[in-house]
């Protein structure tokens, strides 16, 4: 008797920072949400989300694995309200099928953070499925339908770095080889990077209501970073320790409550690193490169490496 596997794809997706983040009015047409301009950056700190086919008429199933779930552990969470799932019914209705599909999601990424750890789950469960139901279409739908379900998910589809308007969901992608990424460059915005998470968890919409209040710090280039700080202040701590020890750039990542430090070499990470641990400035320090990109492979191929301290 033979045994009938069913088909999986396996896709690895990177978190996301923002290099810069300019916030600006709300559009009642959005929603209330605030029109950005922002320099998305993909960072090496991966989500894995496996997508297998199930028998036809079983309907979706979602298992959650990792040692860092945040709220996504919680009893009362409800997994259809999950970004992976939800990416999963909207590619279902596009493609005009039923989403029998058993989806497996390992976290990496920190939950809550500003690093876009729900929406990397998403484009990630777009790529999936569009590979597991021989879909291939092109980025730009792709793209169409992640923008219906978050601002950051049309750039997590292709990660590298880009250039984010709209309410971040209008992707326009910065070529390596262009000036611009030569620039970004030069200013210190590749390469190793250090990520100080932590234990607790920001609300986005209270940051943005915080930020109402507040406005933007002087000089930010993330214009929610002093929101973040008042409701967190140790990612201020973080930022200050990083940059005293030698980080290039250090900043808090998106809505926060993570700080992300660029660092020029090996000697700098590690000073950077002890400085934290010295002072508790964070609770989890992460190692990675940037920018990334999402790995699209089947489950039996090596798992893609990814730092931790």
């Amino acid at each position: 008797m033979t045994t009938a596997y069913a088909p999986a794809v396996r896709v690895d997706c990177p978190a996301k920072t923002n290099l810069t983040l300019e916030v600006g009015p709300t559009h009642e047409e959005w929603g209330g949400r605030h029109a950005l301009d922002t320099v998305y950056c993909a960072v090496g700190v991966y989500d894995t989300v496996t997508a297998a086919a199930k028998e036809p008429g079983t309907g979706f199933s979602l298992e959650l694995e990792g040692a860092h779930l945040g709220d996504l552990a919680s009893s009362s969470s409800d997994m259809r309200r999950n970004h992976a799932v939800l990416a999963l019914f909207a590619m279902a209705q596009e493609a005009g099928r039923e989403p029998d599909v058993a989806l497996t999601i390992t976290k990496r990424i920190p939950v809550g953070a500003g690093l876009g750890g729900g929406s990397a789950d998403a484009a990630a469960a777009i790529l999936a499925i569009d590979r597991l139901w021989d879909l291939h279409w092109p980025m730009e739908r792709l793209r169409a339908i992640a923008a219906t379900l978050g601002a950051d998910m049309p750039f997590c589809l292709t990660g590298g770095l880009a250039h984010g308007t709209g309410f971040g969901e209008r992707i326009e992608d910065i070529d390596p080889n262009s000036a611009w990424a030569q620039d970004l460059h030069d200013q210190g915005f590749t390469g190793e990077v250090l990520i100080g998470a932590y234990q607790s968890q920001l609300s986005t919409p209270e940051v943005y209501h915080t930020f109402d209040v507040v406005g933007a710090g002087a000089g930010d280039r993330n214009h929610l970073q002093a929101a973040a700080i008042s409701l967190h202040p140790r990612s201020g701590q973080a930022i200050e320790a990083a940059l005293q020890a030698g980080a290039r750039h250090a900043f808090v990542s998106g809505s926060g409550p993570s700080v992300v430090a660029f660092v020029p070499d090996a000697a700098t990470a590690q000073r950077v690193i002890d400085t934290w641990v010295e002072q508790n400035a964070a609770d989890r320090i992460i190692r990675a490169q940037a920018p990334a990109t999402p790995v699209i492979a089947s489950p039996s191929d090596a798992n893609v490496a990814t730092s931790h301290l």
